[in-house]
């Protein structure tokens, strides 16, 4: 056994008294590990449950340790809902202990495997960030609809038409940002991010899409890294170039100084957000607030 795995497994027996039982609730508790990925789910559950997300906004998924209070928290949740594909990665162990005796939905288990990215054999070689792609993340919703009813049967007809009501705004979303971006192609411009977490967007709106760090941020650029993305941005006169809101600009400033030796001048813009949605009541506060605040930043900056 691993043996950070017993302590955890003493953890929840210690903690598992310490909030309301599952009998005595008047909702039940729904918990996901995103703050994107709960407000996928609240928009379909509506009223039925309660969603709480495990990581707080500007959580960098990829390098998230479940706390006291997380094991807790999931221990006593009705339904535990989680990305996969290796986003939560420190948390997977956690998952399988889980499954064995309670409810997750892994959302990834919904997605075609020829719509996946991608970099290697591995398990964890696999792009995580499907929620770049509209039309991906719509298909995620859509499975956790369906898997949502199947807990809760009776619920089918109100999750049925939350989803329907969810999905046509996620159709007109995707539509006004084919939109945007097309325009942005037809300029020629690249867009260059601080990690590799818009390979989705890149391949679904047909955008050249570079990035300083790969998929996990575990990663650390190297000096090569460094220089071959100041070529790219020098070659391609890029307006711009954005910082991410879970990651620090240090690496990504780098850039901009490079290319400033270069003679070329960037701007540093965003931060955009990638693993993590912003604040409650803030415009990037909901999925499709974020996609558009995204969206907004790299259309003003690269061609405005």
């Amino acid at each position: 056994m691993n043996r950070y795995l017993l302590p955890f497994l003493l953890i929840l027996v210690s903690f598992a008294c310490k909030i309301d039982s599952k009998e005595t609730r008047t909702k039940p508790l729904i918990v996901a590990t995103t703050s994107i990925l709960a407000d996928g789910i609240k928009n379909i559950v509506q009223e039925n449950a309660d969603v709480v997300a495990l990581m707080p906004a500007g959580v960098d998924p990829h390098l998230y340790k479940a706390s006291v209070r997380d094991l807790d928290l999931l221990t006593n949740a009705d339904l535990v809902v989680y990305h996969g594909l290796y986003l939560e990665g420190k948390m997977t162990e956690i998952f399988e202990k889980l499954a064995l005796s309670q409810t997750l939905i892994d959302i990834s288990q919904g997605l075609p495997k020829d719509d996946l990215i991608r970099s290697g054999p591995e398990a964890h070689s696999v792009d995580p960030h499907i929620w770049f792609d509209v039309k991906l993340w719509s298909k995620a919703m859509a499975y956790v609809s369906q898997e949502m009813i199947e807990w809760k049967p009776e619920w089918k007809s109100n999750l049925e038409s939350n989803s329907t009501a969810y999905l046509a705004q996620l159709k007109e979303l995707d539509d006004e940002v084919r939109t945007k971006v097309n325009e942005l192609r037809t300029a020629g411009q690249v867009l260059v991010t601080a990690h590799d977490a818009f390979a989705y967007f890149g391949i679904a709106y047909q955008l050249e899409v570079k990035s300083l760090q790969g998929l996990s941020t575990l990663s650390e650029p190297g000096l090569r890294d460094l220089t071959e993305l100041i070529t790219i941005v020098q070659e391609n006169k890029v307006k711009a170039i954005f910082a991410e809101q879970t990651i620090s600009p240090k690496a990504i400033r780098a850039v901009a100084a490079g290319a400033a030796e270069r003679n070329h001048q960037v701007n540093l813009a965003g931060p955009l957000y990638t693993d993590s949605l912003d604040a409650v009541g803030t415009p990037a506060g909901t999925y499709i607030g974020m996609v558009k605040t995204n969206l907004k930043i790299i259309y003003e900056s690269l061609l405005l």
